[in-house]
């Protein structure tokens, strides 16, 4: 019985060494998986943001003063006709570009030529009648130097020479009149320009400015009004005093210049209602492309502003504060700057407070960074 409790005893104690010794060999385990892990994954390093920048340069640019404008024709008449008649022919088409001189209209000159031969046959009657009287005279003079002529019949002789005179002068008279009739026959262009539509069909009967046959504009050269407000005006005034102020047309839907020409008007009161003046641009229209009527924008060059600091537009940003620029800071870090705008030039902004020359700013990735933010600049492109 004895015997048989030491062995129980000792059987146990073994089990439980045993147990120990799993343990330790488990939590040996356990400390080298942790030790290899650790090296084997290091802490991952932080992201910095790539953005482009592009410098801050200084250049000369131009300022100019921008307007709505309409465009208006230097010269527009109604076609008339001066002397009455059926309308032959219309030898101009409708819409038709016509030099000076070019004839139009043609009214039937059957009349006016008939009237024409009558008046040129009292020319010829009134030549006749005056040869006689002078003649008639003549002999009178004589007759009364030897006094075969009494003094009444020679004063006679002398009025009918002065009646004679007289009526072949009147007669000549209609001569003229009759042949301004005839050339008023047909109706030609007093400017080179543009005709509109037809408003009087052919075999029509018109009267002396009392049918309107058609319109001509003049499109070359032609007008660019617009209305600068009253506080511009002393810049265009002083524009103008320094030389000729060249005007910049551009069509609607267009940001290139379409044509350009001279500012050549500005008017002498200023409206109290709108607080502006009406000033005129003269502007050459060789190719038709500017018609009357029409709406554009004219850009005024009043000046060249020298020094300008300019950057992309791209870079700017808006907050409530109002517009900001990310340049690139101490150690690639982002620094937040306050501006002020001033004119524009292309795609560049000048900026009059906030920048310096050489100022790296960001021009992309704006919505990922913010300040104090580190950054890795971009290489910059070369200008072109």
């Amino acid at each position: 019985m004895r015997k048989w409790k030491i062995a129980l005893g000792a059987a146990v104690a073994l089990g439980a060494i045993s147990v120990a010794s799993v343990h330790l060999l488990d939590m040996g385990n356990l400390r080298l998986s942790t030790g290899t892990a650790g090296a084997a994954t290091p802490a991952p390093a932080a992201f910095v943001m790539p953005v482009p920048v592009a410098s801050v340069v200084k250049k000369t640019i131009p300022i100019y003063l921008d307007y709505a404008a309409r465009i208006e024709p230097i010269r527009s008449i109604t076609l008339q006709a001066r002397v009455p008649g059926y309308l032959q022919e219309q030898t101009a088409q409708d819409g038709a570009d016509v030099r000076q001189g070019d004839v139009l209209y043609r009214i039937s000159p059957d009349d006016f030529q008939a009237a024409l031969d009558q008046a040129k046959a009292q020319v010829q009657r009134d030549t006749a009648t005056l040869d006689y009287a002078r003649s008639n005279l003549g002999r009178g003079t004589e007759l009364a130097k030897s006094g075969y002529l009494d003094k009444d019949s020679f004063d006679q002789r002398t009025s009918t020479l002065r009646e004679a005179q007289a009526s072949l002068a009147l007669n000549q008279a209609a001569v003229r009149t009759a042949e301004l009739n005839l050339s008023y026959a047909e109706i030609h262009a007093p400017f080179p320009g543009r005709l509109g539509r037809n408003q009087a069909s052919v075999g029509t009967l018109v009267s002396v400015a009392g049918t309107v046959l058609n319109t001509l504009v003049q499109l070359d050269p032609i007008y660019v009004t617009f209305n600068p407000s009253e506080t511009d005006l002393a810049e265009i005034e002083q524009a103008r005093a320094a030389g000729p102020v060249d005007v910049e047309v551009l069509l609607p839907g267009q940001t290139e210049t379409s044509q350009t020409g001279e500012l050549t008007f500005i008017d002498n009161t200023v409206d109290h209602s709108t607080g502006t003046i009406t000033a005129r641009a003269t502007i050459g229209n060789a190719k038709f492309t500017l018609m009357p009527g029409q709406y554009v924008r004219v850009r005024l060059h009043i000046r060249q502003q020298p020094d300008a600091l300019m950057v992309p537009q791209t870079a700017l940003g808006s907050s409530q504060l109002g517009k900001y620029l990310y340049v690139v800071g101490k150690g690639n870090t982002v620094d937040q700057r306050l501006v002020s705008l001033g004119p524009t030039s292309g795609d560049l902004v000048a900026i009059l407070s906030g920048v310096s020359e050489g100022d790296q700013v960001i021009t992309g990735n704006l919505q990922k960074i913010g300040p104090g933010m580190p950054i890795s600049p971009l290489p910059q492109k070369p200008a072109t």
